[in-house]
């Protein structure tokens, strides 16, 4: 036999092995194969994850894995992250899904997968229910809290009308205090923040006036998983449909779901 034909042969040899073997599962075959679901979750970023008094994990980005793992009926596995860690964990393989109040933006799409939002987070003017805010026209003679340089001060003093007061502390536990001793009318921060003067006085809980600026957050799932994907879509849209999404964000964020989301 020529050295030809013998190396003809071996490749042949080796191309029927490879057509026989089993294809690799995909994403969600693995998980259900092996009866976890691995999830990167935040630990310090309440409320979407923290350390409760148990010293178990909790908050609404928790209650969203553990939401997927019953719909999958598989056990659940989370794994603490951070900001920087969490995209990294995925990619890797050492999580199945990022759920960390996790944002989209291009360079993120580039590379890993987004779901549909399963909760709000956004930068906006807030206020008492019974202040009467329907558009920028009404913070004119309104006097707003902000937190000096943040994004929201940017966002603000960017759109807001001639007239209207902007009041600028250097940190945001100042910024809230103003609004709670009713120094000034209204609040401009993020949702997370209102969570917190919610807590400390739920008589001037703020409403929603006028949103500056939205970025849901979504889960986040490897690329080239179109059947996992298609799956946390899909029990994403039976969760909001049957309000268990909805129940998250009053019981985390004490808002309700916006209606575009």
């Amino acid at each position: 036999m020529t050295k030809r034909r013998s190396a003809l042969l071996t490749a042949l040899l080796a191309s029927l092995m490879l057509s026989q073997a089993p294809a690799h599962a995909n994403g969600l075959d693995d998980i259900l194969a092996r009866g976890t679901l691995k999830v990167a979750v935040p630990q310090d970023f309440p409320p979407f994850g923290s350390v409760g008094p148990d010293m178990k994990p909790r908050g609404l980005d928790i209650d969203t894995a553990k939401l997927l793992a019953d719909q999958l009926k598989v056990k659940l596995q989370l794994t603490p992250v951070n900001s920087t860690n969490r995209i990294p964990f995925l990619t890797t393989g050492k999580v199945d899904l990022v759920i960390s109040s996790l944002g989209k933006n291009p360079e993120r799409e580039k590379v890993i997968d987004f779901s549909r939002a399963y909760a709000p987070f956004y930068l906006a003017v807030f206020g008492p229910p019974d202040t009467a805010i329907n558009g920028l026209a009404d913070l004119k003679g309104k006097t707003i809290s902000v937190t000096r340089g943040a994004i929201e001060d940017i966002e603000l003093t960017a759109v807001a009308p001639e007239g209207t007061t902007i009041k600028r502390f250097e940190d945001n536990n100042t910024t809230i205090a103003a609004y709670l001793a009713k120094q000034v009318d209204l609040i401009a921060s993020g949702n997370v923040v209102m969570v917190a003067i919610a807590e400390r006085n739920p008589k001037r809980i703020p409403a929603l006036k006028i949103k500056l600026k939205d970025s849901p957050v979504y889960v986040g799932v490897n690329k080239n998983e179109p059947a996992l994907l298609e799956k946390v879509n899909q029990i994403l849209a039976t969760a909001k449909a049957d309000g268990s999404l909805e129940k998250n964000a009053q019981l985390w964020l004490k808002q309700p779901l916006p209606a575009d989301l």
